[in-house]
């Protein structure tokens, strides 16, 4: 049987931590951040965790873990 192929743009956004959570980057950061209050831009620094669901998702975009 072949191998199943990694969603590349997945191995790209998403880190998977030890324990098996699913790390992503926060969404809304590009642009327009003149709408977003202050302290909203503020609590969208650095990783966020994924609910289960949408790591279930991801985890079936990427079928052997991340390469290294």
């Amino acid at each position: 049987m072949s191998k199943m192929k990694t969603t590349s743009s997945a191995k790209k956004r998403f880190k998977i931590t030890a324990t098996g959570k699913v790390l992503a980057g926060p969404g809304k950061k590009r642009h327009n951040l003149s709408a977003r209050s202050q302290k909203a831009k503020r609590q969208n620094r650095g990783s966020q965790v994924l609910t289960d669901m949408d790591a279930k998702t991801v985890k079936q975009w990427l079928p052997y873990g991340l390469p290294r």
